[in-house]
C-alpha cells in the first residue's frame, strides 16, 4: 500500500493535501514540495519526555519576573546581539553561508561556557578527531566539554538525558534525522521534527540550545520558514569569504532587540571581536577622491560610521545602468531622481553605481544625504572633505528630514576625529555640538551639496 504523502511549503511550512504552484498561505511560488506523512502513533514523543517531569499549568500571577536567567558566552559581541547574554532554556538558531565561521564561533564560546557549565557539542558533519583538531587550534580545552559525532535524533536525545548538559550545541540541524520518518535528512519534515524535539528539550529541561543552520542561495535558512518561528532567537552570520570581517546580526530575538550587530575578524587562531567597527569600516579610505562620503547609522544602540562610494559616468547606451551594493536599489533610484529634479544635476543619462564599503548593509533613511552627496561629488568630480560627515533623510521634494538619536551620532563622529557634520536645519539648534565639531545646517539637498563640496581648484 502506497504511503500517504503531504505537501509542505518551504517558505512558511503550510501543509496542503495536493500540490499547487502558489502557496495558499504565504503566496510564494514554486515552494510546495512533497513529503511522506508521519506515521500515526509513531515518533519520538515518548523518548523526548524521558527524564522529564510532567509540568502543570499555573496562574500567571504566581510567576516571578526573575525567571529569565542570563549568562555570558565569553564573547562580548555575541552577548550584545543576544541582548546581554544567553538565556537559560532558550533555543538559538545560528545561520550563515558555508565556511563563514558558524562552527568556529560556537566552538570558541565553549571555552568560557565550560568554566561554569557542562556543554554537549553534537556534530553531524565532523568526526570527534576533526573536532579535536579544531578545538586545539582555537585553544579550547576543558573536561566540561563533551563531544559526540551523531546524526540520529534518538541517540542525541538519549545522550542529553544521560549527560544532563547545561548547554547543547547542534551542528547542524540539516544533518539530524528521525528514523521514524521516511524522509531524508535535511528535508522539510525532518528539519521541522528535529527542531520541535530540540525545542521541547530546551523548554522542558531548561537547557540552552544553540542550533547551526545552513542558508540557501536566497540567503534564508534552508528548510521551512516555520523553523524560524519555533526558535527564540535567529542570528545570521554574514560577510564575504574573501575578507576577514564577519557581521553577526539578529533577525529575531524574544529576549532583546533585533537591530543589534556584532563585528568579528577571522584570524588564524579563530574569531576576534572588533569593539570599534567604525574604525574598521573606514580603514583605507582614500583622501581627496570624488564620489565618497561618510555617514553615521544606528545599529541598535551603537552608532556606526560607514563610507558610501558612488560612481556616476556617462551611459554608452540609451538605457542607463543602476547598481547598488549594500544599499536598497529602489531607494537609490529614488535619490537619483530627486538629485536630478531638485538638485539640478542631469544624472538620468548616466550610469550610477553605489557601494557600501566593508560589507555593511544600510537600510536606515539617515544614510540618504550621504548617498546624495557622494553621487553629486562623483558627477561634479569634486571631492568631499575627509573630515565631513552627512546625516539626514531625503524627501521627494529635496528637503532634509530629521533622524533619531542625533546627539549620540554626533558624539561618535567627534570621537573618531571628524570636524564637520551636515545635518537637517531644523535639528541643528536642538543638539549640543561636542567640542571640535562644527554642525552645518541644511534645509534641502541643494544647500547640503554646496556646503559639502568645496570648489574645484
Amino acid at each position: 500500500m502506497k504511503a500517504k504523502t503531504l505537501f509542505y511549503c518551504t517558505e512558511c511550512g503550510n501543509e496542503t493535501a495536493k500540490w499547487a504552484g502558489k502557496c495558499p498561505a504565504c503566496g510564494a511560488w514554486n515552494t510546495i514540495v512533497e513529503q511522506p506523512e508521519r506515521p500515526k502513533g509513531t515518533g519520538k514523543g515518548a523518548s523526548v519526555r524521558v527524564g522529564m517531569t510532567r509540568r502543570r499549568a499555573c496562574p500567571v500571577t504566581d510567576l516571578t519576573a526573575d525567571e529569565e536567567i542570563r549568562f555570558p558566552t565569553g564573547m562580548g559581541e555575541l552577548d550584545r546581539v543576544l541582548g546581554g547574554g544567553a538565556v537559560k532554556g532558550s533555543l538559538v538558531l545560528v545561520g550563515g553561508a558555508p565556511g563563514i565561521g558558524k562552527s568556529t564561533l560556537m566552538l570558541q564560546i565553549c571555552s568560557k561556557l565550560c568554566e561554569f557549565s557542562k556543554v554537549l557539542y553534537i556534530s553531524g558533519e565532523e568526526s570527534e578527531h576533526q573536532l579535536k583538531l579544531r578545538a586545539k587550534r582555537l585553544h579550547v580545552e576543558s573536561q566540561q566539554l563533551l563531544v559526540l559525532s551523531e546524526t540520529n535524533l534518538g541517540d542525541v536525545l538519549e545522550a542529553v538525558n544521560t549527560e544532563q548538559p547545561d548547554v547543547l550545541i547542534v551542528d547542524s540541524i540539516q544533518t539530524l534525522y528521525n528514523d521514524a520518518l521516511d524522509a531524508a535528512a535535511g528535508s522539510v519534515s525532518q528539519v521541522k521534527d528535529c527542531t520541535l524535539s530540540l525545542m521541547q528539550v530546551a523548554k522542558g529541561q531548561e537547557i540552552t540550545v544553540f542550533v547551526i543552520g545552513h542558508v540557501n542561495k536566497e540567503g534564508s535558512i534552508a528548510g521551512p520558514k516555520v523553523l524560524e518561528h519555533m526558535v527564540d532567537c535567529v542570528l545570521y552570520f554574514e560577510g564575504d569569504q574573501h575578507t576577514s570581517y564577519r557581521i553577526l546580526r539578529a533577525a529575531k530575538n524574544r529576549f532583546g532587540a533585533t537591530n543589534e550587530i556584532g563585528v568579528f575578524e577571522m584570524r588564524d587562531e579563530g574569531l576576534a571581536e572588533v569593539e570599534n567597527p567604525s574604525e574598521m569600516l573606514l580603514s583605507g579610505r582614500p583622501e581627496d577622491a570624488p564620489g565618497t562620503c561618510v555617514t553615521c547609522v544606528m545599529e541598535g544602540v551603537r552608532p556606526v560610521l560607514a563610507e558610501l562610494q558612488a560612481l556616476v559616468v556617462s551611459s554608452a547606451g540609451g538605457n542607463p545602468r543602476r547598481t547598488s551594493n549594500g544599499f536598497d536599489y529602489n531607494r537609490a533610484a529614488m535619490l537619483l531622481a530627486v538629485l536630478e529634479k531638485r538638485g539640478g544635476l542631469k544624472v538620468s543619462a548616466c550610469d550610477a553605481y553605489l557601494n557600501i564599503v566593508g560589507g555593511l548593509s544600510l537600510d536606515e533613511p539617515a544614510a540618504d544625504l550621504a548617498a546624495v552627496i557622494a553621487l553629486a561629488s562623483s558627477y561634479l568630480d569634486r571631492p568631499v572633505p575627509s573630515d565631513l560627515v552627512a546625516i539626514g533623510e531625503v524627501g521627494l521634494t529635496g528637503e532634509l528630514r530629521s533622524v533619531n538619536q542625533l546627539g549620540q551620532r554626533v558624539s561618535e563622529i567627534q570621537r573618531l576625529g571628524f570636524r564637520r557634520c551636515v545635518v537637517p536645519a531644523h535639528r541643528a539648534g536642538t543638539i549640543k555640538a561636542p567640542t571640535g565639531l562644527t554642525v552645518i545646517p541644511a534645509r534641502n539637498i541643494g544647500e547640503a551639496i554646496r556646503a559639502a563640496l568645496r570648489p574645484a581648484e
